[in-house]
């Protein structure tokens, strides 16, 4: 457990540098406070222990470059203090880099390695990340879902941050294409589903979402690029980037995502393990097209189809 110290260092002052300018003040002591769990960073805000240019100060107060904020002594009792993420997967990680540059980097994360850590996992692809690289400022611009394979950027600049979330927020601002497998034939051509999803969550507080007129709007199309085994091999372009969308649209026209275990179809999907050897699900965040700079400085990315997959679709042949 992670607890203000009663006899350890004092307080330290640190003074907001320029990239760090309209950060959060909560977000800003995560930054500075590793490993300490953002209900004690809300408890120490609370209680005036944190103080922003000599006075109390919000949690969501948006800090500005030069503000000096006072950050109470924290001690991270030894139970609590995580193993550092194992080498096996630093390696897989740093070989599963596809892009980098002094602004972004980009991976293409594994299926079933989280996005970030939390809810029992300990580490996510973004602690990893920063296992691998100490030292650097390596920040999530987006998540996948656990399951799915594909690319995960991450801003290494507060700038680049940013501007990539003012994208994700955009109509457009950031094309995104996945490759999945859909179970059955989907008609030739391009499929728009354009149906409002809704988050709910069933017993034991896991979410689950289904269409629902009073939900987000959401807009999928799905292109059939080949026929593999009688299911439908797919480019999926999402205009909005909804929870598990994909998955409950492709669902919703009566073609799931293959391998599918929470939206599926388990006699399909069990099939699909025997014949092919698929034991994940079918769906791969291929392509990322966006500009930053006000659209001066274009990027496209691109991450392979991961090698289970390929497979899969070879013995589908």
């Amino acid at each position: 457990m992670t607890q203000p110290a009663s006899n350890g260092p004092g307080a330290r002052t640190v003074r907001v540098p320029d990239d760090r300018e309209g950060q959060r003040l909560d977000n800003f002591l995560l930054g500075q406070l590793k490993g300490a769990p953002r209900s004690l960073v809300y408890k120490l805000v609370r209680s005036g222990q944190v103080r922003v240019n000599g006075g109390r100060a919000k949690a969501e107060r948006k800090l500005e470059a030069g503000d000096e904020v006072r950050i109470p002594p924290v001690r991270l009792d030894a139970p609590g203090e995580k193993a550092a993420p194992p080498k096996g997967l630093l390696a897989a990680l740093e070989a599963a880099i596809v892009f980098e540059d002094a602004r972004l980097l980009a991976l293409n994360k594994p299926s079933g390695l989280a996005s970030h850590g939390g809810s029992g996992i300990s580490h996510g692809a973004i602690e990893s990340l920063r296992a691998l690289r100490p030292g650097q400022t390596l920040e999530l611009v987006h998540r996948l879902d656990r399951d799915t394979s594909g690319l995960l950027v991450v801003a290494k600049k507060r700038s680049a941050l940013t501007e990539l979330q003012a994208l994700m927020r955009e109509e457009g601002g950031i094309a995104k294409r996945y490759l999945s497998l859909l179970v059955g034939r989907m008609p030739d051509g391009t499929m728009s589903v354009d149906a409002p999803l809704h988050i709910g969550l069933r017993q034991g507080g896991e979410r689950h979402v289904q269409v629902n007129a009073a939900g987000k709007p959401s807009l999928s199309h799905f292109r059939v690029l080949e026929r593999r085994g009688g299911h439908s091999y797919c480019e999926v372009r999402i205009e909005t980037g909804r929870t598990h969308q994909i998955r409950v649209h492709a669902a919703h026209i009566g073609h799931p995502v293959a391998g599918d275990d929470k939206y599926g179809d388990p006699d399909t999907n069990r099939r699909l393990r025997e014949q092919a050897g698929l034991k994940r699900l079918f769906l791969h965040a291929s392509t990322l097209e966006f500009a930053l700079d006000a659209g001066r400085a274009p990027y496209l990315l691109n991450a392979p189809l991961a090698p289970e997959l390929v497979d899969v679709l070879d013995r589908l042949r």
